[in-house]
C-alpha cells in the first residue's frame, strides 16, 4: 500500500527531486503502478463537492474492482477509503464513508472487522491531540456509520456490538457530532432483530436505558427499543430500569419536562421537532395518559418558559398530534392554554422582523385535512381555529386555504355554521385571547359591538372565498345558498320569517350597522364577478358538451347566476310583509325593474328561437344594470331607459326600419346608444362593471357604425372631433364624461380619508404657497395701502396737526381689527385658489383613468374586427393619443396609459394578423393618408413616435396591397401591389428617405427603412437608386453608414433579385461599387462615426464581390481591390477588431491572404516594454512621501540584496542594516522636505515579539528571492 501511495505521488508530479535526497527506485513487480492510473483517479473524484461526481465516482470504483479482481487493488482501496474519512471537508468524508458502505456491501470476503480494526487503528482517540481530535471523531462515526449501511452488521453481532460502544463512547463529543451517535444507534437498534438485541446488545445499552430520563438521546433510545422489542423490554424490565412501570407518570414528568426543554432547545436553530417529543406523544397514547402529558408536560411544564423555543415545540406537537387524536382529545386539545399562547403568538408576530410560525401551522392543519376523511374531525380542528379571535376577529385569514380539502358534509356544516355565527354571534363560546399589553392595561378594552362587527367583517370574505377557490368541492346549490345570503343581507332587513325565503328564518341578535352592509354589498359585487366567469360546476354537464366552447357564468340548465339572483332579488321585493328594502324603491324604480325582468324574458324566448350575440349581451346588460339598482338606483334607472329603447331599435325589422328611415334620420343607432351606455357604466369603479362592458361590447362589435366608434376615439382625444363624428355623438360623449368626473369625484370623496389627502399633497401646497409669496396680488397691496393710508388721516386728524405720536389702544384695536378682515379675506382667495387647483387636479386624474377603461373597448374592437373597414379610421386618433401623451405629463397614470394605448397600436393594429382588406373606392383616401403620416413623421423631434406614424404608413400600404399571391418572377412589380399607385407610393417613400439622408437631425431612423425594404420589395426596387447616391452623399458618416446597411439588406432579397432584370442588376452592383470606392478612399478613423461607416461599407463590399464573383457579373472590380489595398498601406490593420477582421474577409475574396505577424517581433517588443519601467523605478516618489509599514518586510535591491545570498545569519544582519539606512534616508529627506520649525514624527519602538517576527518575515522573504 505505501508503494502503492508512493506511486500516486509519483504519477501524479508530487515528487520531484528538489523533495529531497533520491531514493532508489521502487520494485514493481506485477506492474500494479501501471495498471491503477484510472484507479487513483477515482479517489480524487469521490471527494469533489458534487454529488453526482461523488456517486458516479463510487459505482466506477465498485466496477472497476470488479473487474480486476485482485486482491491488492482491493486491499488498497479499502484503506483509502478509510483514511478518506476523516477529512477536512464535510463532502469528502460523505463521499469516502458511502462508497466504503457500498463496497462492503458487494465484497462480502472483506471482514467487517478488519475493517473496524483498521478505522480503530487509523483515527486512534487515545492518541489524538487537540488539533487532530476533530477530524479523528469524525473519522470513527462515519467509519461506524459505514459499516451500518453496508447491511451486513447484523449478521456479525461481535462487530454491531464493538460498534454501539464506540458509538457511545463518541457521544461524548457532543461539539463535534451533537446528537449524531445516539440517532446512529436508533437507526442501527431499528434494523436489528429481537434476539441480537436481547442476547447481545441489551447489556451493553444497560447504563445507557438506566439513564434515558437524562438526555434526550437516552429517552429516544429507550423509547425505540420498547417500540422495536416490546417483549424484551417489558413493564416489568421497566421498572427495573427506571423504578417505574409507565413512560408517563407523576414521578416522571419532571423529568420528561427537563428533557423536552433541552431537546427544545438543542433545535432552536434547525426549527423542527424533537423526534424524542413525538416519541413521548405516541408513549402517552399508548399508555392511555395523554390528558395528564398534556396538562402536567405541555401546559404546565413547557407553556411556563418564556415564548421562544419551548413554545414553538408545543404548536409542533400540537400540528403534529391532529391526525393522532379522536374528536373528544381534539376538542380538549383545541379549547385549552395551548390554542390561546398560539394566538397571543399570532397577534405580537405581526411585527416586522419577528419569526412568523402561522406558515408553519397552516402546513399541519392541511396536511391533517389532506389526510382525514372523517367529516367531524375535520370540522372540529376547522371550527377551533375559526373560534380563536382576538377582539372578535379570529386569528387566521379569512382566506385560509386549508378548507381545499374538506369532505362536502363537513363543508356544508361549516356554512351553516358561519351563516348562523353572522347573524347571531356568540363571542362568549370562541377562546378570545388578549396581548401583553392588554392583560397590563396599557390598552383599553373594546366594546361588544365592536367586536361583533369585526367577527362579521371576518365571516363575509370567508365566505366568498370558499365560492372563489376552485379548488374547493362544492355544486350549485351550496354556491347560491351562499351568493343568496350575502346578497340578502347586504340590501334586505327581515320584518317577519317565512319558509318560501330561509335567509329569514335566522334572525339578526346585532343589527347591521352601515359599515357592515358597505362591506358586505362590495362583497357581493365581487363574488358576482367571480359567478360572471365559473364555469359549469357539473362534470357531466361538461363532458356531455363535447367538443364544444367552454361555457363560463352559466349553470348546468344554461341559465345564467346573475339571472338566478335577479329572480331572487324580485321574489324578496315583491315580500313587502316580510322583507324589506334598505333602500326604498319608488314607483319609477319599481317599473324599470319589472320592465327589466321582462325584456331578460323576452330575450331568452328570442334566443330559443334564433340565438344571436347581441341578444345575449342585452340580456347580461339588462341584468348588470338591473343588480346595479340596489346600490345606485337613480343611474340605473336612466341606463335601463336607454338600454330598452336601445334594444327596440335593434329588434325592429327591416322594412320598418325602411318606411320610417325619414322620420327616424336624427335619432342615433341603436349600437351607438348601448356605447354610450357602455361608457356610462365604465365610469363606476367596479371591476364587475369593467368586465361586463368588455363583454358586451365584444357581442356587438359586428354591428358597429362609425358614429359608434367616433364617441369612443372622442374620449381618447380629449374629446375633440374626429373626422366623420357627429355634433350629436360629441355632446353625447361630453356629457358621458362629465358624468363620469362627477360620479367618480363623489365615490373618492365618500371614502377618500382626509387625514391622507391632507398629508399626501403637503408638499404640492408648500410650492404653492412659495409661488404665492413670491408673486404677491396687486389688490392686496393696495387694499393693505388703503388701511394703512387711513389709520393715519385718522390720527393725524386727532392730533390737531402735532407731530405724530403713538397710537392709543382704541385706534390700534381699530387697526387690528381691520388688517385681521384684510389678511382673512386673503386667505380664502389663497385657499380658493388651492381647491380649485386640486379639483383640476383629480378631474385630470379621473378622466386619464376613465380613458384607460375606454381603451379595454378599442382593443376589443381591433381583436374582434380587425379586418372591418372602421379600423382605417382608428389610424390616426390612435397617433395623436400617443403623440399627445409623449408631450404629456410624465406621472405614472400618464405612463401607464401611454404604454397601454401603444401597446394595442402596435400589436393589435399594425401587427395583428387581421386587416382591413375591403379598399374598393377608397384608394385615393388611403394614399392621402399615407401622404400624412410620412408627411407628419418627417415633423416630429422624437424618433419614437416617429417610429408609429411610418409603423401605420406600412400597415396603409399592406392595405393597399391587399392579399400577396404568389405570381411569376417575370410580372412587373405593380402586380404584386394590388391597389397600391406604386409611382405615388415610391415618391412619397423616397421623399422621406432623401429628408433622412440630407437632414443632420431626422426623427427617421434606417431600421424603418429596412422594415420598408423588407415587407415591400416592389418599393426597395425604385429606392435602391436612392440608397446607392447616399453612400457618399449623405449629410454625415452615420447616414452613409445607414445607406450601406438599406442596400445590403436589399441586395440580400430573393424578392428584390427576382424583380430586377439582369440588365439593371449589371448596373446596380457597378454602380454600388463606384460608390464603394469613393467611399473607401483616403478613410481617416477620426471617431465612432467614421468606423461604423467603413465597417458597414466593408460589409457590403464583401457581400457585392462575392455575389459579383458566384454569378459571373460583368463588373470590373479592379479599381475596387487597388482602393482597398490602400487602406492598409501604412499596415494599420494588421491587428484584431471587427473593422480589420471584415477587411481581412473582403481582401481573402481578392485572393489577398492577412499576412501573419513574426512572433520575434512580439518578444522584443515585450522585453523592452518590461525593462522600461525598470530604468523609471527610481526617483517616482522621495522616501517622505511614502507610506511605511514596519511590520511588512522590506524588499531588498542592489547591493545589499546580494548579501541576502550569505545564509540566514547574513540575513538578518544585512536586514538590520538595510532598516537603519533606510531609516536614516527618510529621517533626512523629510527634515528636508519639512520646514525647520516642523518636526518629523518618529515611529513608535517596537516590542520584542514584532521584532521576532520581523526576522522571522524578513528570513523567509530572503529565502524565497
Amino acid at each position: 500500500s505505501e508503494t502503492l501511495i508512493k506511486g500516486e505521488r509519483r504519477i501524479n508530479g508530487q515528487i520531484t527531486e528538489a523533495d529531497g535526497p533520491v531514493r532508489p527506485a521502487v520494485s514493481d513487480p506485477d506492474g500494479l503502478l501501471k495498471r491503477s492510473r484510472e484507479l487513483l483517479d477515482l479517489f480524487w473524484e469521490i471527494a469533489k463537492p458534487e454529488r453526482e461526481t461523488r456517486l458516479q465516482a463510487a459505482e466506477k470504483l465498485v466496477e472497476q474492482l470488479k473487474k480486476s479482481g485482485e486482491a491488492d487493488e482491493l486491499n488498497y482501496a479499502v484503506k483509502r477509503l478509510v483514511n478518506g474519512l476523516s477529512h477536512t471537508r464535510e463532502q469528502a468524508r460523505t463521499g469516502y464513508s458511502a462508497t466504503l458502505a457500498q463496497v462492503l456491501s458487494v465484497f462480502e470476503e472483506i471482514s467487517l472487522q478488519s475493517t473496524l480494526d483498521q478505522i480503530k487503528e487509523k483515527h486512534n482517540l487515545q492518541t489524538a491531540n487537540k488539533k487532530q481530535i476533530r477530524n479523528v471523531v469524525f473519522g470513527n462515526f462515519f467509519g461506524v456509520l459505514a459499516l451500518s449501511q453496508s447491511s451486513r452488521l447484523h449478521k456479525e453481532t461481535q462487530v454491531l456490538l464493538e460498534c454501539i460502544k464506540l458509538l457511545q463512547t463518541l457521544s461524548q463529543y457532543r461539539e463535534h457530532l451533537r446528537e449524531l451517535p445516539r440517532k446512529t444507534m436508533v437507526d442501527i437498534l431499528s434494523e436489528t432483530s429481537e434476539e441480537v438485541f436481547e442476547e447481545v446488545l441489551l447489556n451493553a445499552l444497560q447504563t445507557d436505558l438506566t439513564c434515558a430520563l437524562s438526555s434526550p438521546e437516552q429517552l429516544e433510545l429507550l423509547l425505540v427499543a420498547m417500540q422495536k422489542f416490546p417483549s424484551v423490554i417489558k413493564p416489568a424490565k421497566l421498572k427495573k430500569l427506571l423504578g417505574t412501570a409507565n413512560i408517563i407518570s407523576a414521578n416522571t414528568l419532571p423529568r420528561l419536562v427537563e428533557v423536552l426543554k433541552t431537546a427544545a432547545r438543542s433545535v432552536k436553530k434547525e426549527s423542527v421537532l424533537p423526534s424524542v417529543a413525538l416519541d413521548l406523544l405516541h408513549v402517552s397514547l399508548r399508555e392511555d395518559s395523554f390528558e395528564l402529558f398534556w396538562k402536567e408536560a405541555v401546559i404546565s411544564g413547557l407553556l411556563s418558559d418564556p415564548p421562544g423555543p419551548c413554545h414553538y415545540l408545543v404548536f409542533r406537537l400540537l400540528g403534529v398530534a391532529l391526525p393522532l387524536l379522536s374528536v373528544s382529545q381534539l376538542q380538549f386539545v383545541l379549547s385549552g392554554e395551548v390554542m390561546r399562547r398560539y394566538g397571543e403568538h399570532v397577534a405580537s408576530a405581526q411585527l416586522p422582523e419577528r419569526f412568523k410560525f402561522s406558515p408553519e401551522m397552516g402546513e399541519y392543519v392541511n396536511s391533517f385535512m389532506q389526510s382525514c376523511r372523517e367529516p367531524e374531525r375535520q370540522l372540529t380542528v376547522i371550527l377551533a381555529f375559526t373560534q380563536l379571535t382576538h377582539q372578535g376577529y379570529p386569528a387566521v385569514p379569512s382566506h385560509w386555504k386549508v378548507v381545499e380539502h374538506m369532505e362536502p358534509k363537513a363543508l356544508r356544516q361549516y356554512i351553516a355554521w358561519l351563516k348562523e355565527a353572522f347573524c347571531q354571534p356568540q363571542l362568549d363560546k370562541c377562546l378570545e385571547f388578549s396581548t401583553r399589553k392588554q392583560r397590563e392595561g396599557q390598552e383599553s378594552t373594546v366594546p361588544n359591538e365592536t367586536c361583533v362587527f369585526r367577527f362579521r367583517k371576518w365571516i363575509v370574505p370567508r365566505l366568498t372565498s370558499i365560492v372563489e377557490n376552485n379548488r374547493i368541492k362544492k355544486d350549485e346549490e351550496l354556491v347560491m345558498g351562499i351568493a343568496r345570503f350575502i346578497f340578502f343581507h347586504a340590501f334586505f332587513d327581515t320584518k317577519k320569517a317565512t319558509a318560501g325565503i330561509p335567509e329569514t328564518t335566522c334572525s339578526l341578535s346585532v343589527p347591521l350597522d352601515s359599515t357592515t352592509r358597505g362591506i358586505t354589498s362590495s362583497a357581493f359585487y365581487s363574488l358576482l364577478q367571480h359567478l360572471n366567469v365559473l364555469p359549469v360546476l357539473d362534470d357531466s354537464a361538461e363532458a356531455g358538451a363535447g367538443s364544444k366552447r367552454r361555457a363560463l357564468g352559466v349553470m348546468a340548465d344554461g341559465s345564467m347566476w346573475v339571472h338566478r339572483l335577479a329572480e331572487f332579488a324580485d321574489a324578496l321585493l315583491k315580500q313587502d310583509a316580510h322583507v324589506q328594502n334598505t333602500r326604498t324603491f319608488t314607483e319609477e324604480h319599481t317599473q324599470a325593474w319589472d320592465s327589466m325582468l321582462q325584456s331578460v324574458e323576452m330575450l331568452m324566448k328570442k334566443m330559443k328561437k334564433s340565438p344571436a350575440p347581441e341578444h345575449t349581451a342585452f340580456q347580461h346588460l339588462f341584468l348588470i344594470v338591473g343588480i346595479q339598482m340596489f346600490m345606485a338606483p337613480e343611474d340605473s334607472v336612466e341606463l335601463l331607459k336607454d338600454l330598452r329603447s336601445c334594444m327596440e331599435k335593434a329588434q325592429a325589422k327591416k322594412s320598418k326600419k325602411k318606411k320610417k328611415e325619414a322620420d327616424c334620420e336624427q335619432e342615433p343607432h341603436w349600437v351607438e346608444v348601448v356605447v354610450e351606455i357602455l361608457l356610462s357604466l365604465l365610469s363606476q369603479p367596479s371591476r364587475l362593471i369593467r368586465n361586463v362592458c368588455k363583454t358586451a361590447f365584444s357581442r356587438v362589435c359586428p354591428h358597429l357604425t362609425q358614429p359608434a366608434l367616433s364617441a369612443i376615439l372622442n374620449i381618447e382625444l380629449d374629446l375633440k372631433l374626429c373626422a366623420g363624428s357627429s355634433l350629436h355623438s360629441h355632446q353625447r360623449t361630453e356629457d358621458i364624461t362629465m358624468k363620469f368626473i362627477m360620479t367618480s369625484h363623489f365615490i373618492n370623496l365618500c371614502y377618500q380619508d382626509e387625514g391622507e389627502s391632507d398629508s399626501s399633497d403637503d408638499d404640492a401646497d408648500d410650492e404653492a404657497m412659495e409661488e404665492e409669496q413670491e408673486e404677491v396680488d396687486q389688490n392686496f397691496r393696495l387694499e393693505l395701502m388703503k388701511v394703512l393710508q387711513g389709520q393715519n388721516e385718522l390720527a393725524t386728524e386727532e392730533d390737531g396737526g402735532e407731530d405724530e405720536q403713538e397710537m392709543d389702544d382704541e385706534a390700534m384695536m381699530k387697526l387690528d381689527k381691520n388688517l385681521a378682515t384684510l389678511f382673512g379675506e386673503q386667505k380664502k382667495k389663497l385657499q380658493a385658489k388651492k381647491d380649485e387647483k386640486e379639483r383640476l387636479r383629480r378631474e385630470k386624474m379621473l378622466v386619464r383613468d376613465f380613458k384607460i377603461k375606454v381603451l379595454d373597448l378599442v382593443e376589443v374592437f381591433l381583436i374582434k374586427q380587425g379586418s372591418s373597414v372602421l379600423v382605417l379610421g382608428m389610424v390616426e386618433p390612435l397617433l395623436s393619443v400617443i403623440e399627445n401623451g409623449m408631450s404629456s405629463e410624465s406621472g405614472q397614470q400618464e405612463m401607464d396609459f401611454l404604454r397601454r394605448a401603444a401597446a394595442i397600436f402596435r400589436n393589435q393594429l399594425c401587427r395583428g394578423k387581421q386587416y382591413c382588406k375591403e379598399v374598393e373606392g377608397r384608394e385615393a383616401e388611403l394614399h392621402e393618408m399615407l401622404e400624412r403620416l410620412i408627411g407628419r413623421a418627417q415633423k416630429l423631434r422624437d424618433s419614437s413616435v416617429a417610429l408609429y406614424y411610418f409603423s401605420a404608413a406600412l400597415y396603409v400600404v399592406k392595405v393597399l396591397r391587399g392579399v400577396v399571391k404568389e405570381t411569376d418572377a417575370s410580372q412587373a412589380a405593380e402586380v404584386n401591389m394590388g391597389k397600391a399607385d406604386v409611382e405615388r407610393v415610391t415618391n412619397c417613400f423616397r421623399d422621406a428617405l432623401t429628408s433622412f439622408m440630407t437632414r443632420r437631425k431626422s426623427p427617421l431612423t434606417g431600421d424603418m427603412f429596412i422594415d420598408l425594404f423588407n415587407r415591400f420589395p416592389a418599393v426597395c426596387v425604385n429606392l435602391l437608386d436612392t440608397a446607392v447616391e447616399n453612400i457618399t452623399a449623405g449629410v454625415r458618416e452615420h447616414q452613409q453608414s445607414q445607406a450601406c446597411a438599406m442596400l445590403l439588406r436589399a441586395l440580400q432579397s430573393k424578392d428584390v433579385k427576382q424583380l430586377i432584370p439582369s440588365a439593371q442588376w449589371t448596373k446596380l452592383c457597378q454602380k454600388t461599387a463606384q460608390q464603394l470606392i469613393q467611399c473607401l478612399q483616403h478613410v481617416e478613423h477620426k471617431n465612432k462615426a467614421v468606423h461604423e461607416r467603413t465597417v458597414k461599407a466593408l460589409e457590403l463590399c464583401q457581400y457585392l464581390v462575392r455575389t459579383i464573383h458566384t454569378q459571373k457579373v460583368e463588373v470590373n472590380l479592379d479599381p475596387l481591390r487597388d482602393a482597398l489595398r490602400s487602406m492598409n498601406a501604412d499596415g494599420s490593420l494588421q491587428k484584431a477588431g471587427q473593422l480589420e477582421d471584415t477587411y481581412w474577409s473582403v481582401m481573402k475574396l481578392f485572393g489577398i491572404q492577412k499576412p501573419k505577424v513574426e512572433k520575434v517581433k512580439k518578444v522584443v517588443e515585450e522585453q523592452t516594454e518590461q525593462e522600461a519601467p525598470k530604468k523609471k523605478k527610481k526617483g517616482f516618489l522621495p522616501e517622505s512621501k511614502k507610506r511605511k509599514n514596519r511590520k511588512k518586510p522590506q524588499v531588498l535591491e542592489g547591493k545589499e540584496a546580494t548579501e541576502t545570498a550569505a545564509g540566514a545569519g547574513g540575513v538578518e544582519g544585512g536586514k538590520k542594516k538595510k532598516k537603519k539606512k533606510n531609516k536614516r534616508k527618510g529621517q533626512g529627506a523629510q527634515s528636508e522636505a519639512q520646514s525647520p520649525n516642523k518636526k518629523a514624527k518618529t515611529e513608535p519602538p517596537q516590542s520584542k515579539k514584532q521584532k521576532k517576527k520581523q526576522k522571522q518575515a524578513g528570513g523567509d522573504q530572503a529565502s524565497a528571492e
